[in-house]
C-alpha cells in the first residue's frame, strides 16, 4: 500500500467513526429516558438530535414543555399531532420542576482524579 493510500484510508475510517458511534450508543440512550406509554415516541422524535439526558435533565412545567415540544416540532421533530397532548404529559410527570434535580453521572477518568 502506497503512503497516499494509507492517507485516504486513515482519512476514510476516520470520518466513518461519528457516524458509527450514534448507532453503538443509541441503546444505552434510550435506556436513559423512563418507561412509559410514550417513551417510543420520545426517542423517535427526540433522539434524532438530542442524547436522551437533554430532556432527562430538565425540570420544566407543564407549560414550558408545551412550548419546547412546539417549538421542537416547528424546528423538524416529527411528532403525530394526536401524540402532541401525551408527549408533554410524558415529559411533564417525569421532569417537573420538583423533581429532584438532575445529576451527571462522572466519567471513569474523572472519579479517578478525585480520589
Amino acid at each position: 500500500m502506497s503512503h497516499k493510500d494509507s492517507i485516504i484510508v486513515g482519512v476514510l475510517i476516520a470520518l466513518s467513526g461519528p457516524v458509527l458511534i450514534p448507532a453503538q450508543n443509541s441503546a444505552k440512550l434510550n435506556e436513559e429516558l423512563p418507561a412509559g406509554a410514550m417513551q417510543q415516541k420520545a426517542t423517535t422524535a427526540c433522539l434524532e438530535c438530542h442524547e436522551a439526558r437533554i430532556m432527562v435533565q430538565q425540570r420544566l412545567s407543564k407549560a414550558v414543555w408545551t412550548k419546547e415540544v412546539d417549538k421542537m416540532v416547528k424546528w423538524g421533530a416529527v411528532v403525530d399531532p394526536a401524540d402532541r397532548d401525551a408527549l408533554i404529559d410524558y415529559f411533564g410527570s417525569n421532569f417537573p420542576p420538583d423533581k429532584t434535580p438532575y445529576i451527571a453521572a462522572r466519567s471513569q477518568a474523572s472519579r479517578n482524579r478525585a480520589k
